[in-house]
């Protein structure tokens, strides 16, 4: 789960380094350990607006279980670990180039809508809500208007322009400004069958 060392942008460190701020200065963050949360780069398979900009891959299912049971049979989520041994409990992934040919609000609202969507518990399950589409309850509308509010929370603070410069760039100009972008990159992790006693 390393950084391929390259010359250029290191997309997930800077982003790392934004959402740390996020956390530090967003009260309704502060339950997320991001030592625990891994962050990555995905490629987009078309480098059009529209599809899928970031993703949050919960590392346990309901109330932070490590199994579940599908069909009558058990099974756990294939384990993710730092260099240090650490066992990551959510995968955030960045859709690029995708993600970066936003706009800079879009880019700050879709942070957040995926930060949210890490469970109040940090038990590596999802923030459920009431009703059936208990990801982003009834409207996902809504959901990402109450993300806009907490990213413009956020700005109010006066964090430094430093750490959410790079959103103002698309992906073109700022892979020409540093002669490169690179990032870590993670196999999606398996669903793989228990074995039982």
């Amino acid at each position: 789960m390393k950084s391929i060392k390259s010359s250029g942008f290191d997309f997930t460190w800077n982003m790392r380094r934004l959402i740390e701020d996020m956390i530090e200065r967003v009260p309704l963050l502060q339950h997320i350990d991001l030592s625990r949360v891994a962050i990555c780069i995905v490629q987009a398979r078309k480098n059009v607006s529209h599809g899928i900009y970031a993703s949050l891959t919960p590392m346990r299912f309901e109330a932070g279980s490590k199994t579940t049971v599908r069909r009558g049979k058990s099974y756990a989520v294939q384990q993710l670990y730092d260099e240090n041994g650490r066992e990551m409990l959510y995968i955030l992934s960045f859709y690029l180039p995708r993600f970066m040919e936003t706009d800079f609000n879009e880019k700050m609202i879709t942070i957040f809508h995926e930060l949210w969507h890490i469970s109040s518990n940090f038990d590596g399950d999802i923030r459920r809500m009431p009703g059936r589409c208990y990801a982003h309850s009834t409207s996902q509308k809504e959901y990402d208007e109450q993300m806009a509010v907490l990213a413009n929370e956020y700005l109010m603070t006066n964090p430094d322009a430093a750490l959410h410069r790079f959103l103002q760039y698309n992906f073109n100009d700022l892979y020409h400004l540093h002669r490169g972008i690179y990032g870590v990159k993670i196999p999606r992790p398996k669903l793989l069958p228990v074995k039982s006693a």
